[in-house]
């Protein structure tokens, strides 16, 4: 049986399996629970290059991916924009719709058409008074995503901007690899600019760190995108 936010999906689109109440945060809910949360979901396309929400706008919405990639990006008063994150099928962005922010730190992009299932922050805080436990349960989760961000940032600590490197590719080729012969490829292009952000580094360092990889032969630069050993993503 296919998810309800499902039904406007052309056939043929690939869509991940995962429905709005089976979202991570959501996940520890009773089947009540959940069969009320997926009574409020909404589902929408967005195409290609077109932006679910922009930074500053107001955050009255958390989103399921369907089917298609999201790109979270952060414009800085000085012009750069840092590119944040990348999310796929069957993951969430928008959570700080729950928090006390008012408006979305960040820009979602679409890298793809994007298919989307969402909640409506007001239909949900109708929902928590009706099912008060739901609210319970959301806080235990939200200390399970504390604890994920802290291992993260971890990572942007090693000192050696090549390791760095090579952990950022890891988890991203491990998020929105495909595997074949020749290794983990990711799914769509990384800019250098892309790469310094997520880094923490600079344009200039990325090409030269980027080429260090290649030499050493731990990764495989193809257009845009790169391929790791599979090996390699399966063991960090």
């Amino acid at each position: 049986m296919t998810c309800f936010c499902e039904n406007s999906i052309p056939n043929g689109t690939v869509v991940s399996p995962k429905c709005i109440k089976n979202i991570w945060l959501f996940s520890e809910l009773e089947p009540k629970e959940m069969d009320a949360l997926a009574s409020v979901g909404k589902q929408k396309l967005f195409r290609r290059r077109a932006a679910v929400f922009h930074q500053g706008d107001s955050a009255d919405s958390l989103f399921l991916i369907k089917s298609g990639r999201i790109k979270l990006s952060k414009l800085f008063e000085d012009g750069r924009e840092a590119t944040l994150d990348y999310r796929k099928a069957g993951d969430t962005f928008g959570e700080n719709t729950f928090s006390e922010e008012i408006c979305y730190p960040v820009t979602a992009w679409c890298v793809e058409d994007t298919y989307t299932c969402g909640i409506n922050k007001s239909d949900f805080e109708q929902l928590i008074l009706k099912h008060p436990t739901i609210g319970l349960r959301m806080i235990r989760k939200q200390s399970e995503l504390i604890a994920n961000l802290t291992t993260r940032l971890g990572d942007m600590a090693i000192p050696s901007l090549e390791e760095r490197l090579f952990q950022v590719l890891i988890n991203v080729a491990r998020e929105h690899g495909i595997a074949d012969s020749r290794g983990v490829h990711i799914q769509f292009p990384l800019t250098h600019e892309d790469l310094s952000f997520l880094t923490g580094s600079h344009r200039v360092t990325i090409t030269k760190a980027i080429k260090k990889l290649e030499n050493d032969g731990r990764i495989e630069k193809e257009g845009r995108s790169y391929i790791l050993k599979a090996a390699v993503v399966l063991s960090h």
